[in-house]
């Protein structure tokens, strides 16, 4: 049995171009299978330069006269149409099309030759349709980023879940172009292998999953500020992907971690801080108890001195002497009844202080409230917001709050607790040794 020929050269020829290609080949004294081969070479070549000619157009048509009539538009949707390229996409699908057209005729005289120049090309244009489908898909990102409804959206997430989509409608199309076969065959045949589909794709599929209820629940945007320990993650949310969230920590480095650890994993959200206009100081200056005392009425009234206090003093002075009236109260005693102590005025103090303050924000939670004592003393607690967010503001109020503080608490004769230190011991030391404390 006889191989048949790769190339099956037939004398009967449908194309006018190629039949008067021969023609003139044979004209010149060559015949038969020679000129055919000929014929087809001689058609090979001018086509080859026929469309590098109407490359040459079709990229001078967009390059040139589209992209300057896009760039004196007003519009700035068009110009996303440049910067991903689509001119260049929908060049090349226009030309691999003209060359669906015009490549059959060439290789007329090659019937074997026909089915692959048609596969290669159905190939091309798939693929070409891609190109242009991904550039569209990339420019409307784009243009929903620059949009005030989806600037904080995973934009990203849903591209890649339509881009996953169409890599998939390109496979299957490949598949069937190169098979001969249905699409919903080789579908049919892909749902035996589903299993391991699932294997390879679980993190897609979870991160796909993930960005959809992150989007739908609201609990991250793109730009909000974020902390996880467990992963190092402290700071401004940079992109949600369908596969991962890349996150800029304070330091300027760059954190990636899966998107699914926003579901499966517990994480800090400062959006809420940054949209109520104040952030919280949450301090305590710890008092040394043993300095915790009554006033005399003398060092209340040199207290009266401090502008801020003077009324909280006046009216606390009016309320004390009303109830230890009616309560006739021993005076003598100074446990007995009410009376003022030198730890309350300064609570009074700071608070009177924050509320003057333009740098505290007055209509968010202000307290100074007093914790629970413990070895280091008496924490007194300042609990209150300052007037913006911005990390540096944030640390400049309340670093002048707290610089203010130690320096009046001198005033109340109050004493900030400390671990002993060589001076706290010398002075021990020199107050056990001293004249006095010596027996006689």
């Amino acid at each position: 049995m006889e191989k048949a020929n790769i190339i099956n050269i037939t004398e009967k020829t449908t194309s006018s171009i190629y039949q008067w290609t021969f023609n003139l080949v044979e004209s010149i004294g060559v015949h038969d299978k020679n000129a055919h081969i000929l014929s087809a070479t001689f058609l090979i070549i001018a086509t080859f330069i026929l469309l590098l000619f109407l490359d040459y157009i079709l990229r001078f048509f967009f390059n040139s006269i589209v992209t300057g009539f896009i760039k004196k538009s007003k519009n700035n949707w068009d110009d996303k149409l440049l910067e991903n390229k689509v001119q260049i996409h929908l060049s090349r699908l226009i030309l691999i099309a003209i060359a669906q057209q015009l490549l059959p005729y060439i290789f007329i005289g090659f019937p074997s030759f026909i089915d692959i120049i048609t596969k290669l090309l159905g190939i091309l244009m798939i693929f070409a349709i891609y190109g242009v489908a991904n550039a569209l898909l990339k420019t409307l990102r784009d243009i929903l980023r620059s949009s005030k409804a989806f600037l904080d959206k995973p934009v990203d997430s849903y591209l890649q879940v339509l881009q996953i989509f169409l890599i998939f409608v390109v496979g299957t199309l490949i598949v069937s172009a190169v098979t001969g076969n249905s699409p919903w065959s080789f579908l049919v045949s892909l749902g035996a292998a589903s299993a391991i589909l699932m294997l390879v794709f679980k993190d897609t599929i979870l991160g796909f999953v993930a960005s959809i209820q992150v989007s739908a629940n609201d609990s991250v945007r793109v730009g909000d500020w974020i902390e996880m320990p467990k992963y190092g993650v402290d700071g401004d949310i940079l992109q949600i992907n369908l596969n991962n969230v890349r996150v800029q920590n304070w330091d300027k480095t760059i954190v990636t971690i899966p998107t699914y650890t926003l579901l499966s994993d517990s994480f800090k959200n400062y959006r809420g801080m940054q949209e109520s206009g104040g952030r919280r100081i949450k301090r305590s200056i710890n008092i040394k108890i043993s300095t915790i005392r009554y006033l005399s009425n003398e060092e209340i009234q040199e207290l009266k001195k401090i502008g801020l206090l003077a009324p909280y003093i006046e009216k606390r002075e009016k309320e004390i002497k009303e109830y230890n009236e009616q309560n006739k109260v021993d005076p003598t005693v100074l446990v007995n009844g009410r009376r003022m102590t030198n730890i309350g005025l300064f609570r009074a103090y700071i608070k009177a202080y924050a509320v003057q303050n333009p740098d505290i924000h007055q209509q968010l939670t202000l307290l100074v409230r007093q914790l629970a004592p413990n070895e280091h003393g008496l924490p007194l607690e300042l609990y209150m917001f300052t007037k913006g967010t911005q990390w540096s503001f944030f640390e400049d109020t309340m670093s002048d709050i707290f610089d203010h503080l130690f320096a009046a608490i001198k005033y109340f004769d109050l004493e900030v607790f400390e671990l002993p230190a060589s001076d706290d011991l010398r002075k021990h030391l020199n107050q056990k040794h001293s004249p006095s404390m010596l027996k006689p």
